[in-house]
């Protein structure tokens, strides 16, 4: 799984990526990132689409695999605020934050509109039906084409991978949580029989109304993880990922690394 010759050389040449602490991130506004989407899927081979956030970048930082599988992806959307200060800092002229659960919901608006088709694996037992559920009472004329839990084992796997591939939606969407789903759908491209795979976390969760968005002010601020550590103390520990983030950007852009 090693990035060189030609193919990293092309994607050096693309003045829509730039790198945060070695990760690709596309530097696209929304709707420019909407419109390669589009185009994904209309073609005939498969696209992942991934949504890199600070924690994700700081696990990339210690998982070469999983920064290598990032480097792959066909579209990088900066899904975390620490990501556009990054970018500030570094004068990267990263558009604006595109929460993935946004992306997701004008995906499936696509959908609706198209009549595409959809499958949605991961989550506890129940939370991708949920999540169906959900969908299906909003957007009419998307195809449903099935859903599985995200507890399965080396067994299980080849049937859900043969399920999809019986069902052949347009659109696989991945919630087994960073970095598992993004190594699993990296791992599994070559056979899977969809057009464009995408890793949504924890958004199926939303979809499925076991969690909800924070309020608009929270998000307007960038003070949506503030919102979810005030709901979830919890996540406590996940968040001090932040500050040491923020803090390698500066020592890095100090000491040019």
């Amino acid at each position: 799984m090693i990035i060189n010759g030609q193919k990293e050389e092309n994607r050096n040449m693309d003045t829509n990526i730039v790198r945060i602490m070695g990760v690709q991130i596309f530097k696209l506004g929304f709707d420019e990132a909407f419109m390669k989407f589009v185009k994904f899927s209309k073609g005939n081979k498969l696209r992942m689409i991934f949504t890199p956030n600070t924690e994700m970048v700081m696990i990339a930082n210690k998982d070469k695999e999983f920064k290598n599988i990032l480097n792959e992806s066909d579209l990088n959307i900066p899904d975390g605020y620490g990501l556009i200060l990054a970018s500030k800092i570094n004068q990267l002229e990263i558009v604006g934050k595109i929460a993935g659960i946004d992306f997701m919901t004008k995906i499936l608006e696509y959908c609706n509109r198209t009549g595409s088709s959809i499958f949605i694996l991961g989550g506890s037992e129940g939370v991708a039906e949920g999540a169906i559920k959900g969908i299906e009472s909003m957007y009419k004329n998307i195809e449903i084409k099935g859903s599985y839990h995200g507890y399965f084992d080396e067994q299980e796997e080849y049937h859900i991978i043969d399920k999809i591939n019986e069902k052949k939606p347009d659109i696989l969407f991945v919630a087994l949580g960073a970095p598992k789903q993004e190594k699993w759908i990296y791992k599994n491209k070559s056979i899977l029989n969809v057009k464009v795979a995408m890793g949504v976390g924890g958004s199926i969760d939303v979809w499925a109304g076991l969690s909800k968005r924070a309020p608009k002010i929270f998000i307007n601020f960038g003070l949506e993880w503030f919102y979810r550590l005030i709901k979830q103390p919890s996540r406590i520990k996940r968040m001090m990922v932040i500050p040491q983030f923020i803090i390698k950007t500066y020592y890095d852009k100090i000491f040019n690394r």
